[in-house]
């Protein structure tokens, strides 16, 4: 792959209106992320978003600096406004071509830019996968960054990189299964999850 760049617009336009389409009443339900429910998801959304905003825009500091691991994450009472506007925000500084060059960090750990930025697709498409089937909502994902997203956990499945234990062991899934099956699999879930099961 010669240009490791997508653009990460389509994609955080499909996790924005997958999060407008929560309820209330669906903030307390479970979802594939253990220890996580809903409001939780979206509050890892959030931060993850304003993280690799940050990262594509090398400002690094308290929002780049944090293990997602150390808390669990939290919506507060405007998330359905600042949700959306950290998504369209994040969408837009990956346009840069300096956002894939050069080092970054996230999550404390510095990374090159286009791993920070493969990394930022693989979060919004898994996690919204996450939130599309703990909500029942339908879910089709950008196909770039659906691809990308595949391709980045394939090759740290074969490289035998689980993500510092992000990620959970491989989950089979036959190879003639949709690209998006196969995607969730390698990050460690179960495309068949149902909510309660």
């Amino acid at each position: 792959m010669t240009d490791p760049t997508i653009d990460l617009r389509p994609q955080t336009r499909v996790v924005a209106r997958l999060a407008e389409a929560v309820t209330d009443e669906q903030l307390s339900a479970p979802t594939p992320c253990p220890e996580m429910a809903v409001r939780n998801l979206l509050g890892h959304l959030l931060g993850l978003s304003v993280a690799f905003r940050d990262a594509a825009r090398k400002d690094l500091g308290p929002t780049t600096d944090t293990d997602p691991g150390s808390v669990v994450p939290d919506i507060g009472p405007g998330w359905r406004e600042e949700l959306p506007k950290v998504l369209d925000e994040l969408g837009q500084v990956w346009r840069a071509p300096d956002a894939w060059t050069g080092m970054t960090r996230a999550g404390g750990v510095d990374l090159p830019g286009a791993v920070a930025g493969a990394v930022a697709v693989d979060e919004l498409v898994i996690h919204a996968w996450d939130l599309a089937v703990a909500t029942g909502l339908p879910y089709t994902p950008d196909p770039a960054a659906l691809q990308m997203s595949h391709d980045f956990l394939r090759a740290a499945a074969d490289a035998g990189d689980r993500g510092g234990g992000i990620f959970g062991p491989v989950v089979p899934v036959p190879d003639e299964a949709p690209l998006l099956d196969r995607a969730v699999g390698l990050s460690g879930r179960d495309p068949g999850w149902k909510q309660g099961v």
